[in-house]
């Protein structure tokens, strides 16, 4: 049995909320009226339930954007996280997961070898700001450096710079994978320094941030870790690689037949 389509608003109300630019609105107000007219609602619960709908819809709409623009490396949350895997101790994963640190502008260095859930961990605390209306952005030390070096092109440094620390987390991944020279000193440097005391950067790696200046020019190096550890949760992972385990246990692919 169909259920009788509530019937579309008047043209000239259609034509107010895409002039308001209410689409959320305009697309539910329709069966919301209905309903307000079938239980005989009172006006001020009609607007209350129309503001409702707008809020929300922009809510999701912006925690989708922000997601796309976070540039997240495949969109891991804390659904499939595995906590108690995981070699974090689950107090200091507990603590990480209430977001406080992000608000006080702290930062988070998870150090340890590689497939021990550094990177999964951080964008799952990624994607959990967001969830908060925070903004995010992600960056490996290559792209950082990349993004950095076609700034100077045009001698825009110091606006992209500002405008990665618009984000109330920026995350950089994997430091310590592929040698760094003076182009990844400097972009390193000058977001650390730019957010220092003022937003939260997270950082994930293979060696301590003590250890940086062996893969980047010493001067750079120290002067970033410096800042960095300043206000920042230092975070160490061990054992053997989840990924290799999860491949040698035949979980890394679904069964061909």
């Amino acid at each position: 049995m169909k259920t009788a389509q509530a019937p579309p608003l008047p043209d000239e109300l259609e034509r107010l909320l895409r002039r308001m630019r209410w689409p959320y609105i305009r697309r539910a107000a329709p069966d919301i009226c209905a309903t307000a007219r079938a239980q005989r609602w009172d006006p001020a619960e009609l607007l209350r339930v129309l503001i409702v709908e707008e809020v929300n819809g922009r809510d999701i709409a912006t925690r989708r954007m922000r997601r796309h623009a976070a540039g997240f490396p495949a969109g891991k949350t804390f659904e499939s996280w595995r906590e108690a895997d995981s070699s974090i101790p689950q107090p200091t994963q507990q603590a990480l997961m209430t977001l406080e640190w992000i608000g006080r502008a702290e930062n988070l260095a998870i150090c340890g070898p590689s497939g021990t859930g550094k990177t999964h961990f951080c964008e799952a605390l990624g994607a959990a700001v967001i969830e908060k209306g925070m903004r995010v952005a992600w960056f490996s030390l290559e792209s950082l450096t990349a993004t950095v070096g076609r700034a100077k092109v045009d001698a825009s440094v110091q606006r992209v710079v500002a405008r990665i620390c618009r984000a109330d987390l920026i995350v950089i991944d994997d430091i310590g994978m592929l040698p760094s020279g003076q182009d990844a000193a400097e972009a390193f440097y000058r977001v650390i320094d730019a957010a220092y005391e003022k937003r939260s950067v997270a950082l994930t790696s293979n060696l301590h941030p003590a250890g940086f200046d062996t893969i980047m020019p010493k001067t750079l190096a120290t002067a970033a870790v410096d800042r960095f550890l300043h206000h920042a949760h230092l975070v160490l992972t061990e054992g053997g690689s989840l990924r290799l385990a999860e491949a040698t246990a035949g979980k890394g692919v679904k069964p061909l037949v």
